[in-house]
C-alpha cells in the first residue's frame, strides 16, 4: 500500500478523527478502525494486524484480512476535500481595457474599488455588499476587478490576477472573494485562518455563538430574528476562525433572506416588502439582502457553541445536546477548511472543546429565551 499521510489522530469522545495531508481530509473512525490504521501507517504486516483484529472481534481470520483490503482501498481512494482549482498562469487572458462600472465600498477605515465589465459581473458580488457603497473615493486602500472572458471568470487584485474560474463554479469564485476581502479587512494572510464555515454566527458583545444546518433548515431566519431582538449579526454564510485566537470574526455581507421567510421577518424588518429580489439561477434560490446589526467589521469573539438549527412549523421549542462525532461529520463537508498541518491540529484541538446541540423551533420568543441562556451559560 502507498503510504498514505495520515498525520493527526484526535480521539473525541468514542470515536477518532484522523486528518489526512495529502487530501485535507477528515474521518471519524471506530477506536478499532484508527488503531489499525496507525498500525498501518507504521508498516506493520497486514497479516499479523488482521490475526489482532480476528482474535479481538472473533472473526474468521480471512473476514478480518478482507476488512483490512477493504479498509485500505478506501483510505486510499480519498479525493481531495476541496476542489482544486490551480492557478491559471494568465498568459492569454487580455486585460479590458474599460468597465461598466467602478464601486466603492467602505469596511472600517478601509476603502474597496471592486471593477465590474458588465452588470453581470456586478449581479455575482455586489448585491450582497451594496449597503457598504459610498461616494466615490479619490483613493482606494485596495483595488479588486472581475470579468468574464470566453466563458471564464477572471478575478484581479491589485491589478495582478488571483485565479479564474469556469461560470459552474461560481460559488467557488465567490468564496475566493470573500477570502481576499477578509485577509484585507482583518489583516490576516490566508495561512492564519482555520476554516470558513458555511453558518451563521450571532454575537453579545463577549461571545459568539455558530448557528448551523442543511439549506432551508433556517439558519439566516433564526439569525435575523435574533438580530431583530437585540443580538448582534457577526456573519452569515460565510463565517471565518483565525489560527491564533480560534475566535470567530465579522464579516461584511449583507444576510441573505429567502423568499418563503420574508412573511415571518416583515414585522421587525418593514423594509423588506419593497427591497429589491435577487434571481440566483446558478445557485437556484431567490433572495431578498438585510443589512447585517454590528458594531463594527473588526469584531472577533469566542466561540463555544455550535448549534444546528431548524424551524419546524409548530414544534415545540426544544435544545440538546448532540455526539461531537455527528455534529463534526455535518460541520466539515460544507466547510473550507485549512490544508495547513498546524492549522488542522489547532482546528481539531478547538473543536474537542466545543459544545454541540441541536435546536429545533417554531416560536420566535422560545427561541430567543433559549438563545439568550446559551450565552448566559459559562463554559
Amino acid at each position: 500500500m502507498k503510504k498514505t499521510s495520515y498525520k493527526i489522530y484526535k480521539k473525541i469522545e468514542d470515536k477518532t478523527i484522523v486528518w489526512f495531508e495529502d487530501t485535507n481530509n477528515y474521518l471519524v473512525l471506530e477506536t478499532t478502525a484508527a488503531s489499525i490504521l496507525k498500525k498501518i501507517d507504521k508498516g506493520v504486516n497486514r497479516l499479523q494486524i488482521a490475526a489482532t483484529l480476528s482474535k479481538k472481534t472473533k472473526v474468521s481470520l480471512e473476514q478480518a484480512k478482507d476488512f483490512i483490503v477493504d479498509f485500505e482501498k478506501r483510505i486510499l481512494n480519498q479525493k481531495p476535500f476541496t476542489k482544486d482549482h490551480k492557478n491559471y498562469h494568465g498568459k492569454d487572458v487580455k486585460f479590458p481595457t474599460s468597465f461598466n462600472s467602478s464601486i466603492y465600498y467602505q469596511i472600517n477605515n478601509s476603502v474597496f474599488k471592486i471593477s465590474y465589465l458588465s452588470a453581470l459581473e456586478c449581479s455575482y458580488i455586489h448585491p450582497k455588499f451594496a449597503h457598504l457603497v459610498i461616494d466615490t473615493a479619490n483613493k482606494a486602500d485596495y483595488e479588486f476587478d472581475i470579468f468574464i472572458q470566453d466563458d471564464f471568470i477572471y478575478l484581479f487584485v491589485e491589478k495582478k490576477l488571483v485565479n479564474r474560474w469556469a461560470k459552474k463554479d461560481l460559488h467557488y469564485f465567490q468564496g475566493k472573494l470573500s477570502m481576499e476581502l477578509l485577509q484585507k479587512v482583518h489583516q490576516n494572510e490566508e495561512e492564519e485562518w482555520l476554516g470558513v464555515f458555511h453558518a451563521s454566527a450571532l454575537g453579545n458583545g463577549k461571545k459568539a455563538i455558530l448557528f448551523l444546518g442543511d439549506s432551508g433548515n433556517g439558519k439566516s431566519t433564526s439569525l435575523a430574528l435574533l438580530q431583530a431582538h437585540g443580538f448582534d449579526c457577526i456573519a452569515d454564510d460565510f463565517v471565518p476562525v483565525d489560527k491564533k485566537y480560534q475566535h470567530v470574526y465579522a464579516f461584511p455581507a449583507a444576510i441573505s433572506i429567502k423568499r418563503n421567510s420574508v412573511e415571518t421577518l416583515l414585522p421587525f424588518y418593514p423594509a423588506l416588502n419593497k427591497s429589491k429580489e435577487y434571481d440566483l439561477k446558478e445557485l437556484n434560490k431567490i433572495v431578498r439582502y438585510l443589512v447585517p446589526h454590528h458594531k463594527n467589521d473588526s469584531t472577533h469573539l469566542p466561540c463555544k457553541d455550535l448549534v444546528f438549527i431548524k424551524y419546524q412549523k409548530n414544534a415545540t421549542c426544544c435544545i440538546d445536546k448532540i455526539s461531537k462525532s455527528s455534529a463534526f461529520m455535518q460541520l466539515v463537508p460544507d466547510s473550507w477548511l485549512s490544508p495547513k498541518k498546524q492549522n488542522a491540529k489547532v482546528f481539531l484541538d478547538w473543536f474537542e472543546h466545543l459544545n454541540c446541540y441541536q435546536l429545533t423551533y417554531s416560536d420566535t420568543n422560545q427561541l430567543v429565551k433559549v438563545v439568550s441562556k446559551l450565552f448566559k451559560e459559562e463554559d
